[in-house]
């Protein structure tokens, strides 16, 4: 089962944290994974390289997600070493946290343009190379409003989950036709370089355990093998759809 033997597949912010993961966790599965990163060539380099010894082809892609040129030239490389792509992941993103009144301009359209333009663009370019029964997964958060969870102080952020939650939506209804699926996890509390600063205060991370009815922070292999499952042909009835991998935190 979830088996991916031939899929070639796309990793956006892929050299750390959750990309890295879910890199790992696809390549674990039999795919074949291009890893993009924005500035960390050396990292994006190290994961390539730990892809490749579980015997699937990789490499690393640079790219800025928010920038359409940039996406274009990387759909090109991947294009030029698959042949064409099976799976698209949508992770890169950024955090950013303050109070309403300190968000600047240039703050709000770095995270909007990042987390979810960026999410745009690379599900309109990837569309020109993805085989029919290709999948798209887009990573939202469990702060993506509209479940219950408000966490204050990242509205900018909240708002690009929640933009990426609807885009999902509307466009399950547009790609089924072209038998392409696209769904969206949305995670809880995972152990990562966005999360480390506040997991590292031990009252922040107790409270942190005590919403958690799993009663661990998460991990990136924990999305890692969600997506897996969604880029598989057992998900085949499964599009336009949010899974929310949080340890139990919207059920509490």
């Amino acid at each position: 089962m979830f088996s991916l033997v031939g899929k070639t597949a796309l990793v956006t912010g892929a050299s750390r944290g959750i990309g890295r993961g879910i890199a790992l966790s696809l390549a674990k599965a039999g795919a074949n994974v291009a890893v993009n990163y924005r500035e960390n060539k050396e990292e994006a380099d190290k994961v390539a390289a730990e892809v490749s010894k579980m015997g699937v082809k990789s490499f690393p892609v640079q790219a800025d997600v928010s920038n359409k040129s940039d996406v274009e030239r990387m759909m090109a490389e991947v294009k030029a070493q698959f042949g064409q792509l099976n799976i698209l992941v949508n992770n890169a993103g950024v955090v950013a946290m303050g109070p309403v009144e300190n968000i600047g301009e240039a703050e709000w359209d770095h995270v909007l343009d990042t987390n979810l333009k960026g999410q745009f663009l690379c599900i309109q370019s990837a569309l020109k190379i993805m085989a029919s029964g290709g999948r798209i997964v887009c990573i939202s958060s469990i702060a993506s409003g509209g479940v219950g969870v408000g966490f204050g102080s990242v509205a900018h952020y909240a708002a690009s989950k929640g933009g990426v939650v609807a885009l999902v939506e509307d466009l399950a209804i547009e790609l089924a036709p072209k038998g392409i699926n696209i769904n969206a996890i949305g995670p809880g509390i995972i152990e990562s370089d966005m999360t480390n600063g506040m997991l590292s205060d031990e009252k922040v991370k107790s409270g942190f355990l005590e919403r958690i009815p799993k009663g661990r922070i998460g991990k990136p292999e924990d999305i890692g093998a969600a997506v897996v499952f969604l880029a598989s042909d057992e998900a085949d009835y499964v599009t336009g759809a949010t899974l929310y991998v949080d340890g139990g935190w919207l059920a509490k």
